[in-house]
């Protein structure tokens, strides 16, 4: 093998075959090199930290939008019911039992006591003193008043007496041993501007069942977005017929939710 040296660097490889090219630093320089490496680096690990950030917050996004979703979607509110015993419950009140007027006593006029005489010495006598006749005595001792003067205007007894209205709250929680059952459902009337525009929805509805089993009122609670529904589900909600709720073995008024679904595939 023959080598030939021309130059230190850069120099070649001779040989009988084949000729090596000479040795080449490159472009860059051992520390350009190195700068490039961390330049590079940087902007790759910003872009990573970057793409990962965004696909958290995705995540995170998609599970609250599923869980805000399932809330909407979710069923009204059950009645909270609380049995008790037989033993535990009072005697059962009266249903026919009305409350009567209040009796005010009002003081009648009493007739002047006649005494005997009684001879007095004539010093006691006062000549200027006279004695109140019956139609005096009865302008003054006139009907009882509220202030108790026994003068001034008079009280008025009423004989119409209002009961009071034991109503509960829509929202409050009233205990029954017995919960009202629906006896009669009305079918609701699919309102014709939402058949012919093809749209569907489902209304919920809470509705006071009297003593006697019948709707009082009817409130819309959960309209789906839209209330082209609303007065078709209330006038149904309102022919409801149950059997009344029971609590103390006596009738009692609560609320009860019912569901109303509008859905084309029953119209046609």
């Amino acid at each position: 093998m023959n080598l030939s040296f021309h130059h230190p660097l850069p120099f070649k490889f001779h040989t009988k075959h084949t000729i090596l090219p000479a040795y080449s630093p490159g472009p860059y320089s051992v520390p350009q090199a190195r700068n490039e490496l961390k330049r590079l680096l940087g902007i790759n690990l910003e872009r990573g930290l970057l793409i990962s950030a965004l696909f958290h917050c995705a995540l995170l996004g998609l599970y609250y939008g599923m869980e805000y979703y399932r809330s909407m979607e979710e069923e009204a509110p059950m009645i909270r019911l609380r049995i008790m015993k037989y033993s535990e419950l009072g005697p059962p009140p009266s249903i026919t039992n009305s409350l009567s007027a209040p009796v005010v006593g009002v003081a009648k006029i009493g007739k002047p006591t006649i005494g005997t005489p009684v001879p007095v010495p004539d010093a006691e006598i006062n000549p200027e003193q006279t004695i109140a006749t019956q139609e005096e005595m009865s302008a003054v001792s006139g009907p009882l008043t509220g202030e108790g003067a026994g003068v001034g205007e008079s009280i008025e007894i009423q004989n119409d007496v209002v009961i009071e209205n034991d109503e509960p709250g829509m929202n409050e929680f009233v205990p029954v041993e017995k919960a009202p059952q629906v006896v009669y459902a009305e079918k609701p009337v699919y309102p014709e501007i939402a058949r012919r525009s093809g749209m569907e929805g489902t209304v919920w509805v809470k509705i006071l069942v009297d003593k006697t089993g019948k709707a009082r009122k009817a409130v819309v609670i959960k309209d789906g977005g839209t209330d082209i529904f609303s007065d078709a589900a209330i006038t149904a909600a309102m022919r409801y017929q149950f059997t009344p709720a029971i609590m103390n073995s006596g009738p009692v008024q609560v609320w009860v939710a019912i569901k109303f679904s509008f859905q084309l595939t029953d119209r046609q």
